[in-house]
């Protein structure tokens, strides 16, 4: 009898408890209103890391014909490195349903380049930095999960076009040839795709975001009088990025 009366109140406490914490409600925070409206802005700042994927000439390895070159004896190897850099920009999101919006977030990035040969016949591997500084224009959609309290995940995939707003150097054909860098044409396209969080505090709503792009096309200006740019046949931009959305 002792037993079944002390099963009993076990019992009636278990039952109690999940009434009580039933009735108590976990109130969302509210994200600052971002995702009330269909239109909403908010900014970002971003870091970035990005490196070449460079396509050679079938002739690539011959020495450069300037005699005055460290280049004169051929090139072992030709690689690129990644170089962090990072960008500050603006968000502009759209709601189309609850779980797809349509977003752009223009960027200025500041991102350098570089290029690392290994030439015959010469110690040290001479690296070659591009500087550059462009506006990034992506237009993205992003695809969300149903919100779980203060959190939700996301995915994303677009397009992007990018300017480079870098004043233009002047003619360097007079300078030495291993003291000349490889141009790059002004501006590109390319596709991005990445995955974040939305984590909703009561002001406003953070998102964390890991992000590749490539671009499509080639963004090498070709130079046979650049020891550099005259064994490379095309250059395409790779980047990875860490975002932090404010919003």
């Amino acid at each position: 009898m002792t037993r079944r009366v002390g099963c009993l109140i076990v019992f009636l406490l278990v039952f109690c408890t999940c009434k009580s914490w039933a009735q108590y409600t976990i109130v969302p925070s509210w994200g600052g209103g971002a995702d009330q409206t269909d239109l909403s802005f908010g900014f970002t700042f971003q870091y970035v890391s990005s490196d070449f994927k460079i396509v050679k000439k079938p002739d690539w390895q011959k020495g450069f014909p300037d005699q005055l070159s460290a280049a004169k004896n051929g090139y072992n190897a030709i690689s690129s490195n990644g170089v962090p850099g990072f960008g500050i920009g603006f968000v502009t999101r759209y709601s189309i349903t609850d779980h797809l919006e349509v977003r752009t977030t223009p960027e200025l990035v500041f991102a350098d380049k570089s290029l690392t040969y290994s030439l015959k016949g010469v110690d040290g591997n001479p690296s070659v930095s591009i500087q550059t500084t462009s506006v990034d224009v992506p237009l993205l959609l992003k695809l969300k999960s149903d919100r779980i309290g203060d959190f939700r995940m996301y995915i994303l995939g677009g397009v992007k076009t990018s300017f480079a707003i870098n004043k233009k150097s002047k003619d360097d054909n007079t300078l030495n040839p291993d003291d000349r860098v490889p141009k790059l044409t002004r501006n590109y396209n390319a596709w991005e795709a990445g995955l974040g969080c939305d984590i909703y505090f009561e002001y406003f709503k953070l998102s964390p975001e890991l992000k590749v792009s490539n671009s499509f096309n080639n963004m090498l200006v070709p130079d046979l009088t650049n020891p550099y740019s005259s064994p490379i046949s095309k250059l395409f931009l790779h980047t990875v990025s860490f975002s932090l959305y404010f919003e």
